[in-house]
């Protein structure tokens, strides 16, 4: 049995992302309208073909000259090494591609028994035939100086009927990955439906590997199917130098195996198809180890937060005639005898939701430069606001007092929406575009703040055939470098600013419809809310070129709100702490068509102080880079804890693109019969 790490390095070798372009499947597509390994194994099975009727050009019996014979098997082994070379250079992009780490799948296989189990014994399979293939290479490198007896004998052992030769090897492959024999009820319990299912509760390694789960599960599909090209191809090339030695004819085994390879292929990729229609495009990123404000994530500041006033201050006529809870929509007029008021910076703004805990407490301001305002709050009764401590900037008493025995004059706290220098609550709305003249397309996106305005930063890359962009063209875009008073910027036009009743953001999963990717982002007010917008382009999957951009562009978004038909439903907090002091990992707890208020934590737990929830900074790109059909908002949190806002991709559906069309099967037929007349 190999080790969990040989499973895994093995699998990362044959590791690849070959994402489809834009053409949805249909009926009438063409052959080359398919992902890459696919087109390759219609262009290796036209190369063994077209050997074929070399090798059936002549009858190449017992009586025939020893010249002819080697230089017909010269050709022969010439048309080997052009195949072998065809899926080395396969290989070669693979091994580019290859992005999960052997830490993170190893974490993962290892939480599954049956999963790691049966990886082992794919793996064992596999390597198996890398090792009859690597051996077939090595003769045709040096066949010039090798006897008629060692190919010839090698030749036997591919097509032996035997469970260790390479027939057998593919047949077991096979089994493994589908899990059954029987057509109807393919993947029952194979490979691909194992890692499939688990997928779905393997978030983690989702979003640590930086692939969607369809992604992964297409990259096993290519793992698989060199295995299958190679086997073929040894098996085919076997016929072919046996019947250059006059040891049978074998076109009908040839025949017969051609028909077996392509009832696996057709059977692996029907059962492809059917797992990734289920599977995740979104690629998301998980909590860092380390939390670090501006790299990790980025802070809406001071948008509600915590204030004790006294209710002489929130009136007019300096009075105490009612109570705190009277004060739900207030603000501060006064300073009443410079107590307590006079000792912290008076918030100028609005005064909303103010309730009574105790008359009398002892309060820890926060440092001057910091944006709390205090640490905690500790009642003479016993209530603490916030978390104990040691107060290095020292306790002030603070008494509520009476008035002439009658009135009370309390000392309330309030939640204090107040614009100012500390105060970051501003969301950029300019668009953030790729450069669709130079054909590139959006590849990763990530939140940033310049200048106090959070934006929306994209990474574009030159898309190329097949999906594929081009790595060495990546490049992060910057953002619009404005400040909030610079001359002709505008609030509600060139940013948004958030306050008590305007402080909603969408969540949303933005698709792009088929044959179209993602060449733009933005955000956008709908109503009170703050809105994702998608610019999306049609491209041609096969050259990878946009079609018409300027014609095809449009942007996509998703207009519903609380009172549509459809309704938002909101994502409510629950007594909200800190979301960097939970001590396990967020988890996605939207869907989209949802929405999530900005707030401030809670006032037992933090006296209210920081604002709710946090934004993800980490950049959210695919390991290989790829065109994407969709992008979205979620957001992901622990129960009592704010949480974070994300950005996701959705990577494009290239599950479509894995069947051969029909139209290309039947001329593939047309091909095949020609060359056997």
């Amino acid at each position: 049995m190999l080790s969990p790490k040989s499973v895994i390095l093995y699998t990362v070798l044959f590791m690849s992302v070959c994402m489809p372009g834009s053409k949805y499947y249909q009926a009438v597509a063409l052959i080359d309208d398919v992902v890459e390994v696919v087109k390759l194994g219609k262009d290796i099975a036209s190369t063994l073909l077209e050997t074929w009727n070399l090798v059936e050009q002549t009858n190449l019996g017992g009586g025939v000259e020893l010249p002819f014979r080697k230089e017909k098997q010269k050709k022969i082994l010439n048309k080997i090494n052009e195949v072998s070379r065809k899926i080395n250079t396969f290989e070669d992009d693979t091994l580019k591609a290859a992005s999960w780490t052997v830490e993170s799948i190893t974490n993962f296989v290892g939480a599954n028994t049956k999963l790691e189990l049966k990886l082992h014994d794919l793996s064992d399979l596999v390597n198996r035939i890398q090792t009859q293939d690597e051996k077939m290479q090595s003769y045709v490198s040096n066949y010039h100086d090798l006897e008629r007896f060692t190919l010839e004998g090698f030749a036997h052992w591919i097509i032996a009927q035997d469970t260790m030769s390479v027939q057998g090897l593919l047949e077991r492959i096979h089994l493994l990955v589908t899990g059954s024999t029987d057509f109807e009820n393919i993947g029952s319990v194979g490979v691909l439906q194992l890692l499939a299912d688990n997928m779905e509760e393997a978030q983690n390694l989702v979003c640590i590997s930086k692939q969607s789960a369809q992604q992964v599960l297409f990259q096993m599909y290519n793992a698989i199917s060199i295995a299958e090209l190679k086997g073929y191809a040894m098996m085919q090339f076997s016929w072919m130098i046996l019947r250059t030695y006059g040891k049978g004819n074998f076109s009908k085994e040839s025949h017969l195996m051609r028909e077996r390879f392509e009832d696996r292929v057709q059977r692996t990729q029907l059962l492809m198809r059917k797992v990734m229609e289920r599977a995740s495009r979104s690629v998301w990123r998980c909590d860092p180890r380390h939390h670090i404000e501006g790299e990790t994530f980025i802070t809406v500041t001071r948008l509600l937060q915590g204030y004790i006033e006294n209710e002489v201050d929130m009136n007019n006529d300096n009075t105490c005639r009612e109570n705190c809870a009277a004060y739900q929509f207030a603000e501060s007029y006064s300073c009443y005898k410079e107590l307590f008021c006079a000792r912290q910076p008076k918030c100028s703004g609005k005064l909303l939701n103010c309730q009574f805990f105790d008359s009398d407490m002892w309060i820890c301001p926060s440092k001057a430069s910091s944006n709390r305002r205090y640490e905690f709050i500790e009642y003479e009764n016993g209530r603490l606001l916030g978390k104990p401590g040691s107060c290095t900037t020292g306790t002030s008493k603070v008494d509520s007092w009476w008035r002439w025995l009658f009135w009370h004059c309390s000392y309330c706290l309030c939640i204090c929406d107040e614009q100012g220098p500390k105060s970051d609550r501003y969301f950029n709305l300019r668009e953030a575009t790729s450069n669709i003249t130079a054909n590139k397309v959006v590849t990763g996106v990530r939140f940033r703040k310049v200048n106090r305005i959070i934006h929306i930063q994209i990474q574009e890359g030159v898309l190329q055939a097949r999906g594929f962009v081009n790595a060495s063209t990546l490049s992060w875009k910057s953002v619009s470098d404005y400040k909030l008073l610079d001359r002709g910027i505008r609030n509600g036009l060139d940013y948004h600013t958030m306050s008590w009743d305007k402080r909603a953001i969408d969540l949303d999963d933005l698709v792009a419809p088929n044959s179209h990717v993602v060449t733009g982002i933005r955000l956008r007010v709908v109503g009170t809310h703050l809105n994702l917008e998608i610019r999306v382009t049609e491209a041609d999957f096969t050259t990878g070129r946009l079609i018409d951009p300027e014609e095809t562009s449009f942007w996509k978004s998703n207009d519903n709100t609380e009172s549509s038909s459809d309704k938002r439903t909101p994502v409510k907090l629950k007594n909200p702490d800190i979301p960097v002091l939970s001590t396990t990992p967020s988890e996605i707890d939207s869907t989209s068509n949802q929405y999530i208020e900005f707030t401030h934590t809670d006032l037992d737990r933090d006296v209210g102080q920081t604002t709710v929830p946090y934004i993800d900074a980490q950049d959210v790109i695919s390991r290989v880079p790829v065109a994407l059909s969709g992008a979205g908002l979620y957001h992901k949190g622990k129960v009592l804890y704010g949480g974070f806002i994300g950005l996701k991709l959705i990577t494009y559906d290239f599950q479509p693109h894995i069947l051969t069309p029909p139209q290309a099967e039947q001329a593939e037929d047309i091909k095949i019969v020609n060359l056997q007349k």
